[in-house]
This record gives C-alpha cells, sequence and structure tokens, in this order.
C-alpha cells in the first residue's frame, strides 16, 4: 500500500563508528554519511546482476562467439575488438555503479562485493586492453 516492509531497503551493517577503511572508501565513491535516501534491496541486487551479466557477456563474445562462431559461419575474425571494446567500457561503467551502490545502501556484503567486482574489473580491463592492442 504506500508503506514498505523492512525487507523492502536494505538494513544498513554499520553500527556505531565507522573504521578508517570504511570512511576513505565512501569518499572514494562520494557515498554520503546520510542514510535517508538508501536504495531499495531489489535495486542493488538488479543492478549487481545486470552488471556481472554485461562483463559475462563481453567474455563470451571474446571467448566463444568472435574466435569460434564467428569463422565457422564466415564472418570476419577482425570484429571482435571493434564490438568488444565498447562493450567492455559499458561493463566498466557498470561495475563501477554496482559497487557505488552497494555502498549507499551500506549493504553488509560490500566489502565482498566491491571484491568481486574490483576482480571482475581487472579481468574486463585485461580484455580492453588486448582489443586495443589489436587495433593498434
Amino acid at each position: 500500500m504506500g508503506v514498505s516492509s523492512p525487507a523492502a531497503t536494505v538494513a544498513p551493517a554499520h553500527r556505531g563508528e565507522r573504521s578508517p577503511v570504511d570512511v576513505t572508501m565512501r569518499r572514494l565513491l562520494r557515498v554520503p554519511d546520510d542514510t535517508s535516501s538508501t536504495p531499495r534491496a531489489e535495486e542493488v541486487h538488479r543492478l549487481f546482476s545486470a552488471s556481472i551479466l554485461i562483463s559475462a557477456l563481453r567474455c563470451l563474445l571474446s571467448y566463444v562467439v568472435f574466435p569460434i562462431a564467428a569463422p565457422a559461419i564466415g564472418a570476419a575474425g577482425g570484429v571482435g575488438p571493434a564490438i568488444g571494446i565498447p562493450i567492455a567500457l559499458v561493463a566498466l561503467y557498470f561495475d563501477a555503479r554496482g559497487i557505488r551502490r552497494f555502498w549507499l545502501a551500506d549493504h553488509k556484503y560490500r566489502w565482498a562485493i566491491t571484491g568481486l567486482y574490483l576482480a571482475v574489473m581487472v579481468l574486463v580491463t585485461i580484455l580492453l586492453a588486448e582489443n586495443i592492442a589489436q587495433l593498434a
């Protein structure tokens, strides 16, 4: 009816004072201490799913479609970098947004999810560098 249930928002993980590392990360991500605009759990999880899906699509295209399937159907082999670079940039953008969204929500798994996102971002950045090198 207009009233949100307690499960509709992510319960803040922070109790009392924040650690210096938490404070530094919140500053880096430009996350305010005001929790009045805490995103709903569904929003946080939807963005996480979307960003990981985009990164997975990038890997699928880079390692399956372009090297194996494209030559099998007679498609040009050099289209991989031209398509891979924009997809990588979109994936990195959504990954960064996802990290920030978990921190805005003060999600209890924000550090674990940040580590997962950073690992994915490193892999996508390596693929991006490979694509740029292929075009050069």
